[in-house]
């Protein structure tokens, strides 16, 4: 794709991010599109939004359950950027028109904070674990401007891995001292059981999946920066969420978070 036609799509999200839009999927519109052409898109879309005064403070991965992958049809892990207006404190209430949410799905996930930078390619598990300052149980409450979440991988690299806000539990633990892949996620939407999980479902461990992250976006040159928070992907299907509902997550010996949904 030219940089015109990707300045051009990248704008297409913004607005419709701006408008509580959706679009119809890139990968229907433009049959060649390439995982590459995806991305060059994905950051015209953040540089719109840093253009707003919005600042990038991590990375998520996405699509890394097979839960997930069957649930949206995508078969491999997406990637995208964190801001500031995305992050939302934890037990709050979180507005549909303030977040402009249009079809969010919530996900149960362990985030990850920086006390190093990591350069890939060529980041291990063990690497990420060593500069991991702590994780914490974490809400990310994923939304797509791609019409009723018809996506391929390409439509949902370009729309930010279809990132909508997210939240961190208060709970710091030091992910060298548990087995994070042993952790039990447990998922409620108005205090009913929707979902249950290990971190293994995720890659087979959280921390190879932000390995594969660092590595993916090393090839691009972005590196991970101390202090980021990186998201490291869902470990139970995502649940549909609409003003009205409340949902929570525990997260065995990593501790809980909690969200309200309004108008």
């Amino acid at each position: 794709m030219d940089d015109q036609l990707i300045e051009q799509l990248g704008d297409e999200l913004f607005t419709a991010l701006q408008q509580g839009i959706t679009l119809e999927p890139f990968s229907n519109r433009y049959s060649d599109i390439q995982l590459e052409d995806a991305y060059r898109i994905s950051l015209r879309f953040l540089a719109r939004r840093v253009a707003m005064g919005e600042v990038v403070i991590g990375k998520k991965i996405g699509v890394t359950s097979k839960a997930v992958q069957d649930m949206l049809n995508v078969h491999q892990p997406d990637f995208g950027f964190l801001t500031d207006t995305m992050q939302v404190a934890d037990g709050s209430d979180v507005s549909f028109a303030s977040h402009r949410l249009i079809q969010p799905r919530a996900e149960g996930e362990i985030a990850f904070v920086l006390r190093d930078d990591l350069n890939g390619p060529g980041v291990t598990a063990e690497d990420v674990l060593a500069a991991t300052d702590y994780v914490v149980p974490c809400f990310e409450i994923v939304d797509s401007r791609i019409h009723n979440w018809q996506i391929k991988i390409q439509d949902t690299v370009a729309d930010n891995a279809s990132c909508g806000v997210f939240t961190l539990g208060q709970q710091r633990i030091n992910p060298r001292e548990t087995d994070l892949s042993q952790l039990e996620l447990v998922m409620l939407k108005n205090g009913q059981e929707v979902g249950r999980g290990f971190g293994s479902a995720v890659q087979g461990h959280p921390a190879e999946a932000v390995a594969w992250l660092a590595n993916t976006l090393g090839e691009f040159g972005i590196p991970f920066r101390k202090g980021e928070i990186i998201l490291s992907g869902a470990l139970a299907p995502l649940i549909p969420v609409v003003p009205g509902d409340a949902i929570s997550l525990s997260l065995s010996g990593l501790g809980e978070s909690s969200l309200r949904f309004v108008e």
